[in-house]
C-alpha cells in the first residue's frame, strides 16, 4: 500500500495531467463549441424544450401505456429531440465532446495499462465494461449482453 506522502504525490501528478489535458488542442476547441452552444438563442430555446418534454416523458414513463398522453408524449418528445439532436451547433458540440471524451479514454487507458494490464479503464465514457465471458451488469443478459 502506498504511504500518505506517495499517495499525495500521485494525486499532484494526476492534478498537473489534468491541467496539461486542459492545455491540449481537444480541449480548447470543445471549450470553443461549448460556448458557441450557449451563445446559441436557437440552440438554447431547443434544449429547453428539449427539457420540458423530458419532464412530460418521465410523468409518463411512470403510468407507461396506460397514461392517457403516452402516445401523444412519446411522439413529440422524439420529434423534440430529432431537432435538437439535428441543429448545426448542437451536433458539432457533441462531435466535439465525444472526442475529447475518446481523449481521456486513452489517457485512462493508458495509465489503467500502466499499473497492470488486467485493470479496466473506462471507454466510450463506460467505465468497468465486462470484457470476459459473462455480463457483469446484473440484468440476468436482459441488456443485450451474454450472460455465461
Amino acid at each position: 500500500m502506498l504511504a500518505n506522502m506517495e499517495v499525495i504525490e500521485v494525486l499532484e501528478q494526476a492534478e498537473k495531467l489534468g491541467d496539461m489535458i486542459k492545455q491540449s488542442e481537444d480541449y480548447e476547441i470543445y471549450q470553443q463549441h461549448k460556448q458557441q452552444l450557449y451563445d446559441d438563442p436557437e440552440a438554447q430555446r431547443l434544449m429547453n424544450n428539449f427539457q420540458q418534454m423530458k419532464d412530460d416523458y418521465e410523468d409518463v414513463q411512470r403510468f407507461g401505456r396506460y397514461h392517457p398522453d403516452y402516445t401523444k408524449i412519446m411522439k413529440e418528445i422524439r420529434e423534440v429531440k430529432r431537432d435538437l439532436d439535428m441543429h448545426d451547433t448542437v451536433a458539432e458540440f457533441k462531435q466535439k465532446e465525444t472526442q475529447l471524451q475518446s481523449f481521456l479514454d486513452d489517457v485512462s487507458e493508458i495509465v489503467a495499462g500502466a499499473v497492470s494490464p488486467n485493470i479496466k479503464a473506462p471507454r466510450d465514457g463506460v467505465a468497468l465494461k465486462d470484457t470476459g465471458d459473462g455480463c457483469g451488469c446484473g440484468s440476468g443478459g436482459e441488456c443485450g449482453c451474454e450472460a455465461s
